[in-house]
């Protein structure tokens, strides 16, 4: 049986003003605000000097509290830190999602026995965000909504045991629920304070007032809907996870704890009949910094040997400063993979080792160089005719694709050039590269390539393509443009070379 969803959410009441300190070491004892502009009024935005509160006049503010330093606010600057937060908070649970301006939302159903129970995690939530230097609100519930009604409502530290998030929200002042516009005022004129009061009235009789709006809200708070989560990245299909005592710094060290990840994470892939195509190592610092690598396969893959080899490089980039206290890896996309065949011919032996080790080089070679074949397609224009493709893509071959002789060099740019010919419409007989001037030995041709009506101009010029060989035993590959027009010269360029 499934396990009930459990949702913690993380308020960060003074990100503004935590943002500013930790940029500008003198403003760490100083009262501090940041304010904004709202139609002609100026309005604290953020403020850690008592009694002072957002949403406060910047002239009445200034007025209470002479000392107060003032900084404008940074929307822009302050999303992109809580999406940094956001990132590091992946150690605790692969669902992280953002409740803009101020919040994270952590879907942590199933994580929470990994830190002892769900008062053990919210606990190591809360002292990991000090240690790094933000101010925590926490609640949790079985759902974002009614999680984050609470935090509003001053409920920090709340645990609303599964089931029972109706009856927490009960004396849940209305405002909590973020309603749009003076709802939240009408409905506290009409006597409807909590969100209890409003629960015990008929509903069509509140919805004609106040349209859907409100019961929606409603709904996704006490759970009869469903609100989808957006977190920051897809959840992972698998994944292993090592916290250690102490934080790791040197290379042997995190060597090792990346082998051990893997060990874990390839016994799981295999007990589930997959293999992974792109992993992840997150490695959390001491300091709040997260850092991420990650490796692509060619083929599925399970074995840790092979996939430590491609993260052996990588793990340079690391960088550990104080240490590592945690690393999580993720397999986050993965094929369906079976077992490896113990028995059969020698020979069925011989050729799937050979695929896995020109597989295992390639994804080697890709961590350095980006790897790429030629697919065809259904062009055929020379320089349409096959296009750069995922070097383990399926090939299909189009019909007809490669029943022409072709170049094995294709010039980018074809270059003019001069040709003689016996007749005007012949092939050539003498043609002039580079300054200098070649006699044809023997000529093949005309092949006739005609615009593509369907992508083309329609007054496209056709080409004919000649094979020629020159006395010096060169083999070009030439083109004459016909410019449908009888007093118009033709033009011939050099567009390959024939091996």
């Amino acid at each position: 049986m499934p396990a009930e969803r459990r949702v913690l959410v993380v308020r960060l009441p003074l990100l503004a003003i935590e943002r500013l300190r930790r940029s500008e070491p003198s403003l760490r004892d100083r009262p501090l605000a940041t304010w904004q502009q709202q139609g002609n009024r100026r309005l604290i935005a953020c403020v850690d000097a008592p009694p002072l509160l957002a949403g406060q006049a910047l002239a009445d503010a200034q007025a209470m509290r002479p000392d107060l330093v003032l900084q404008p606010a940074d929307p822009a600057a302050e999303a992109a830190l809580l999406d940094r937060l956001a990132c590091w908070a992946l150690r605790f649970t692969p669902l992280v999602a953002l409740d803009a301006p101020d919040a994270l939302v952590l879907d942590v159903t199933g994580s929470t026995g990994l830190f002892g129970g769900e008062s053990g995690m919210m606990a190591d939530v809360a002292s990991r965000f000090t240690a790094v230097g933000y101010t925590t609100q926490l609640a949790m519930a079985g759902n974002a909504d009614a999680a984050a009604a609470l935090l509003r409502a001053g409920q920090d530290g709340r645990i609303v045991p599964p089931g029972e998030d109706a009856a927490a929200l009960q004396t849940v002042p209305v405002a909590a629920l973020r309603l749009p516009g003076g709802m939240a005022g009408d409905l506290c004129r009409l006597g409807l304070a909590t969100l209890g009061d409003v629960l015990r009235q008929p509903r069509v009789s509140l919805a004609r007032r106040f349209g859907r709006e409100l019961f929606d809200r409603l709904d996704f708070a006490l759970g009869a809907r469903v609100r989808p989560l957006d977190p920051i990245r897809p959840p992972p299909d698998f994944s292993a996870a090592r916290s250690f005592l102490e934080p790791i710094l040197t290379r042997p060290a995190i060597d090792r704890a990346v082998t051990a990840l893997l060990d874990d994470l390839c016994d799981t892939l295999a007990a589930a009949g997959r293999g992974a195509r792109r992993l992840s190592l997150l490695a959390f610092r001491v300091d709040g910094a997260a850092q991420e690598v990650g490796v692509g396969t060619g083929l599925a893959s399970r074995d840790p040997t092979h996939l430590l080899r491609l993260f052996t490089e990588l793990l340079e980039q690391l960088e550990p400063d104080l240490g590592f206290e945690r690393m999580v890896l993720q397999a986050t996309e993965t094929n369906l993979l079976g077992g490896h065949q113990l028995v059969g011919s020698l020979g069925a032996h011989e050729a799937g080792d050979k695929g896995r080790a020109l597989s295992e080089l390639l994804d080697r070679l890709g961590q350095r160089l980006s790897l790429w074949r030629m697919e065809p397609t259904g062009s055929h224009w020379p320089e349409h005719a096959a296009v750069p493709a995922d070097a383990y893509a399926p090939v299909a071959m189009p019909a007809g694709w490669g029943e022409r002789l072709r170049p094995v060099r294709l010039l980018d740019r074809p270059r003019e050039m001069t040709v003689l010919a016996e007749a005007p419409d012949g092939p050539p007989a003498q043609l002039r590269l580079d300054g200098q001037l070649h006699r044809v030995r023997h000529a093949a041709g005309p092949e006739r390539l005609e615009p593509e009506w369907w992508t083309e101009r329609h007054d496209r010029p056709r080409r004919d393509y000649y094979r020629v060989q020159t006395e010096s035993g060169r083999r070009l590959w030439i083109c004459r443009l016909d410019q449908d027009r009888p007093a118009a010269p033709a033009r011939w360029f050099l567009h390959g070379e024939l091996a």
